[in-house]
């Protein structure tokens, strides 16, 4: 009875709520703090890329999106920082906002104005 009571005094977070708050934790202040390159050849380290691909050509669209999906997904704050690129994450979230998960879109679009669906769905 104890163990029924404490587990409704301290109500269990939704696990989407949980990853916002992790997402939203590792956030940029602005997009324009996103000053990573945005052509040639990026190898990203293990930390990030712990299963598959580590390589990415940015001149290449597919590779390009591939990276910043792995990126947003994986990365902290200083990985956002240094990896990705404000002009290149804005021209390429009105498809990427489809391929990363909705606590990642949600966080993201919530913060920066810029990426918001309005303007994902006029793009």
């Amino acid at each position: 009875m104890a163990l029924e009571t404490a587990r409704h005094s301290h109500p269990v977070p939704h696990a989407a709520e949980v990853l916002r708050a992790r997402y939203a934790e590792r956030l940029p202040a602005r997009l324009a703090d996103l000053t990573g390159p945005r052509h040639g050849a990026v190898d990203l380290p293990l930390h990030i890329a712990w299963s598959g691909l580590r390589s990415f050509d940015l001149d290449r669209p597919r590779s390009a999106m591939s990276m910043y999906r792995t990126v947003l997904a994986e990365g902290q704050y200083q990985d956002l920082v240094t990896f990705l690129n404000r002009d290149l994450l804005i021209n390429q979230w009105p498809v990427l906002r489809t391929l990363i998960s909705r606590p990642i879109r949600d966080v993201w679009e919530a913060a920066f104005t810029e990426l918001g669906p309005l303007t994902a769905s006029a793009a």
